[in-house]
């Protein structure tokens, strides 16, 4: 499980920076930006497909490997959206994780 964690966080990472990493340099040409962006997602892609097969194969079902991965997704981009586009984090933001983290419970109950 936590290989499978590891490499869901890694390929978060540059999913993120993916999608939203050319928010930062809006003066670049669109087409320049989904090339960038295009690249970066091949090293998403690369430590996703590996993660997914890792946790399925030890046991993880697909709908708890997706739950599992929104998860991640959020925390990534959290620290992303605070640190790299200086966006505030308000308290409802907290609120909302935390009734996913709930859901991650429910899908992980026996």
């Amino acid at each position: 499980m936590f290989r499978t964690i590891l490499l869901l966080t890694a390929s978060n990472i540059f999913m993120t920076f993916a999608w939203y990493g050319n928010l930062k340099n809006t003066q670049l040409p669109l087409w320049k930006a989904i090339l960038i962006s295009w690249g970066i997602a091949f090293f998403e892609y690369c430590l996703m497909v590996p993660a997914n097969r890792s946790g399925f194969m030890n046991g993880i079902n697909g709908f708890q490997l997706k739950i599992t991965q929104e998860v991640i997704t959020l925390v990534v981009f959290s620290v992303f959206a605070v640190y790299y586009l200086k966006e505030p984090f308000h308290w409802k933001y907290l609120v909302s994780f935390l009734l996913l983290l709930g859901a991650v419970y429910f899908m992980f109950r026996k």
